[in-house]
């Protein structure tokens, strides 16, 4: 049986409406957190599928989390031998910083539920299944597209919102895994700062949340399962 490994940089963000496809595509599910004792020497080779998810620290905040370093080293060490990779918010900023590229502040925080617009190889990939469906939207960091890699959809505030290298790297800044996981009351409790920054409040989030979730995830099931598929 095939193996898939999900980093969480945070207790209150995991695999979420994901872990469905992921098994359903018939991988064994394993997951490891950021301060496990044994993180520092988790193996990012052997899985068949390697997921990282999001987190509210930065790239940049190497200080006050000494394991981001190591773990950018052994994300490159991964996608150096074109090994298969989802990145989830954090985890698509810690990819493209693995790949080389810059990762900083965005102009203000982006945060509740908005369409992605995917592009023309954004329509004819996966991530087609996010078109016209409102999904969660919850960081104030971007990156600069790494080298190499493919542009597939943007939102009005941040360009970069999904991009792939090849058929075996995925990342998507936006969250198509929330919309049905009741740990979203750990991102509202925590987030009143970042949620008047970007012009909301918890009470619009989790109205949003009921209405919109349901949708969003059902097409991030659908994007993943897809994009499974075609790992083959």
């Amino acid at each position: 049986m095939p193996q898939a490994l999900i980093v969480r940089h945070t207790s209150f963000e995991g695999a979420a409406g994901f872990r469905q496809p992921i098994e359903a595509a018939g991988y064994a599910f394993a997951r490891i957190d950021v301060l496990d004792p044994t993180f520092s020497e988790a193996d990012f080779l052997s899985p068949d599928l390697l997921v990282l998810m999001g987190g509210p620290m930065g790239v940049y905040d190497r200080d006050a989390h000494p394991w981001i370093g190591g773990e950018i080293a052994r994300i490159a060490e991964r996608l150096d031998g074109g090994l298969p990779t989802l990145g989830v918010c954090l985890g698509a900023q810690l990819i493209a910083a693995a790949l080389g590229a810059d990762v900083y502040k965005g102009p203000a925080p982006e945060i509740g539920f908005a369409s992605v617009t995917p592009n023309a190889a954004g329509l004819a990939s996966p991530v087609r299944h996010l078109a016209d469906v409102p999904v969660l939207h919850w960081h104030g960091d971007t990156f600069d597209l790494p080298h190499g890699c493919e542009l597939l959809a943007s939102t009005d505030r941040y360009r970069h919102q999904a991009y792939r290298r090849g058929p075996t790297l995925l990342a998507l800044q936006c969250h198509p895994e929330m919309g049905e996981d009741p740990r979203i009351a750990r991102w509202i409790d925590g987030g009143a700062a970042e949620m008047a920054a970007a012009g909301t409040d918890a009470d619009t989030i989790r109205a949003e949340y009921a209405a919109k979730g349901p949708g969003a995830v059902a097409a991030g099931r659908a994007l993943l399962a897809e994009w499974l598929a075609e790992l083959g």
